[in-house]
């Protein structure tokens, strides 16, 4: 998607949030938005657009509420906690509750936590999705990109423990986002009162982040994609990054 955003004439830059140590156990969402994201943000030439997928779409809208940006976007990100069934927050909570005291002494959360979370809320899509993949010619086109799309979805770096216990507990279980009580250096974030143009694309076959669940933006759109391919299937290019890019682009972007 950034070699796409690239060759359409976008300055586009992949932030790197680094991968968390124990050291890092007490740094929060909120901190990952005032001791990453804004010194970051505050050493470009100019405000930028921000465009953040899942939970970095949650954590852009924070940062756009607190720092001078030209526009923010989000793909898929989770921000109306409540818009989740009742069944899935269930589950979250009940994951949570098993893994909590392992993941403090560990200081982190790992990714681990969060796939087999992704999994039981949708166990029969994830049965079907593996006995494809054994049905597939070894070596093939086929195979090659179900394994870069397993690869990038399920190799991501763990939360700290700190981020993770504000988003099993005060995201999923307490709604803070959507009832705009989340708090970053005392402000609370509060959609209706972001000052710059704002975009939100969503997925109404997305089982990880439905599409009640993401936030209700001045602009956007819904599609049908689950929530990997939204960046990286087959569609991709056509229903998301380039409506995207023309987003963008009257953006000053």
């Amino acid at each position: 998607m950034l070699r796409h955003m690239a060759a359409a004439g976008h300055d586009a830059y992949l932030v790197d949030w680094g991968h968390p140590s124990a050291k890092d156990a007490s740094l929060g969402l909120n901190h990952h938005v005032t001791q990453r994201l804004l010194p970051m943000l505050g050493s470009l030439p100019r405000p930028p657009i921000l465009v953040g997928y899942c939970l970095g779409g949650s954590l852009a809208l924070g940062a756009a509420a607190v720092a001078r940006v030209a526009a923010v976007a989000t793909l898929a990100a989770p921000w109306q906690f409540d818009g989740f069934p009742d069944d899935d927050r269930e589950l979250i909570a009940s994951l949570w509750h098993g893994a909590k005291a392992t993941s403090e002494r560990l200081g982190y959360v790992p990714m681990e936590v969060l796939q087999s979370g992704f999994w039981a809320m949708d166990p029969a899509r994830t049965i079907r999705k593996y006995a494809a993949f054994a049905e597939m010619e070894p070596g093939s086109q086929a195979e090659r990109a179900f394994l870069a799309v397993e690869d990038w979805a399920n190799g991501g770096p763990p939360l700290t423990f700190a981020a993770g216990r504000e988003l099993f507990e005060t995201f999923y279980g307490a709604n803070v986002t959507g009832r705009s009580e989340w708090r970053i250096d005392g402000t609370k974030i509060d959609l209706a009162a972001l000052r710059c143009p704002t975009f939100s694309v969503r997925s109404a076959t997305d089982r990880i982040v439905p599409a009640n669940a993401a936030p209700d933006l001045s602009d956007g759109f819904t599609l049908q994609l689950g929530h990997v391919g939204m960046i990286v299937g087959s569609r991709a290019a056509e229903l998301v990054w380039t409506p995207l890019s023309l987003w963008l682009s009257t953006h000053g972007g």
